[in-house]
């Protein structure tokens, strides 16, 4: 049956778009001068929608182990684009998407091939590459980044079964989260922009046993009897997409307390990888130079043990990187103001972006440490690169942000 795929003209302004039907021996072009056409393919409950009006997405990957942050680093990035990301109105009030006024998330899960029973039959977890259906992913992700409206599965992760599927159109921003967004080359070269959300073994064990034991009544030994069961998986399928991201959020132990095992104060890198497009890395003080940087004194509170940034150039996995670093953590995030005014190349809209977004999600997880502050930061570049993609598909170059 016909495969459309949608091309949209020069100018995003344009009332046409012209769409290829690559079913067919014979090439045929059609031009859509009404505001939008749908269409079906009979039998295979494949939908397509193609508008005139609409803007292809930028397809953002987001892969991380569960339990890492994906879902609020979602938020915040949500909220850098503007409104509250909802589930889809009307559906499946178990959905794992999420909908805002400008992005659209959804959860990589819903590509399971195997239900919670099944996998359990087969002996597989769900970070196995066997237990999910990367062609579909692929179909559906790259019609979306065509302009087509897709019917995606829904992994129910309340039941452990595979719902029927919901309806998805084309948003402006496009984001795929979860475990494998970078694990097929497919998928992966359907990206404008990647992210790995790299937490250290020491925190995912601190931050397990807090949620674990404290609020689950989880014994000491079942928690390392779990997270020892899904290492291997882990190790073989999940950890080596950061080799593909273009950006690393990376969280370690302190190296302020000495022994620290209970992984409350932290110490996170922003990895940014050199050369990518429409991507310019965030520094500190001086471009390209080795910084080591204490801010505690007059203008920045640091109750015990402190706060110590760095930055420079580095490698990582054979690429160039530039690596931002913050040990430790904000007593009062209103005196963030004094760190954002030593960054650059946050692409920050005005003075205090920054700052504004923190306050903002003051009660969001980490919003007193690097990770909240790198999520922020990420977010705002991506929303950087976002517009100057569209500023170039509509033929006019845009200024990239330099504050």
């Amino acid at each position: 049956m016909a495969i459309c795929s949608a091309h949209t003209t020069t100018s995003l302004q344009s009332p046409c778009t012209t769409v290829s039907n690559t079913g067919f021996r014979q090439k045929q072009v059609i031009f859509f001068t009404s505001n939008r056409r749908s269409g079906r393919r009979h039998g295979g409950a494949r939908t397509f929608q193609v508008s005139c009006s609409v803007q292809k997405p930028v397809v953002i990957g987001l892969a991380a182990d569960s339990g890492c942050g994906k879902s609020t680093f979602m938020r915040r990035l949500t909220s850098v684009f503007g409104g509250a990301a909802e589930p889809p109105k009307g559906g499946n009030p178990d959905s794992n998407t999420l909908i805002s006024d400008t992005t659209t998330v959804i959860c990589l899960d819903d590509y399971h091939s195997l239900d919670r029973t099944g996998r359990k039959e087969k002996g597989v977890t769900a970070l196995d590459p066997r237990a999910n259906n990367f062609d579909l992913m692929y179909e559906q992700v790259k019609a979306i980044k065509e302009g087509q409206t897709i019917e995606k599965p829904i992994y129910n992760h309340v039941t452990g079964l595979l719902d029927p599927p919901e309806v998805i159109t084309p948003p402006k921003i496009f984001v795929i989260e979860g475990l494998h967004p970078m694990f097929d080359e497919r998928v992966r070269d359907l990206l404008d922009f990647s992210i790995y959300l790299d937490i250290s073994d020491e925190v995912k064990f601190a931050w397990k046993i807090q949620r674990d034991m404290a609020e689950r009544g989880h014994s000491l030994e079942s928690i390392q009897a779990s997270i020892e069961a899904r290492k291997p998986d882990f190790d073989a399928f999940i950890d080596p997409q950061k080799q593909y991201a273009d950006a690393v959020i990376e969280v370690l132990p302190t190296q302020l307390i000495p022994d620290d095992n209970e992984g409350k104060v932290l110490r996170v890198k922003l990895i940014m990888k050199e050369g990518v497009k429409h991507f310019n890395p965030v520094y500190l003080f001086d471009e390209g130079s080795s910084i080591s940087w204490v801010p505690c004194g007059r203008k920045l509170t640091c109750s015990y043990p402190g706060i110590k940034f760095a930055y420079g150039p580095d490698t990582y996995y054979g690429h160039e990187v530039s690596v931002v670093e913050m040990d430790g953590q904000f007593d009062r995030l209103d005196e963030l103001i004094y760190v954002e005014s030593h960054l650059s190349n946050l692409s920050t809209k005005f003075y205090g972006e920054v700052t504004q977004q923190m306050l903002k999600h003051a009660d969001f997880p980490g919003s007193n440490n690097g990770t909240g502050l790198f999520q922020t930061i990420v977010g705002l570049k991506i929303r950087d690169l976002y517009e100057q993609i569209i500023a170039e598909r509509a033929g006019a170059p845009a200024e990239t942000a330099k504050v």
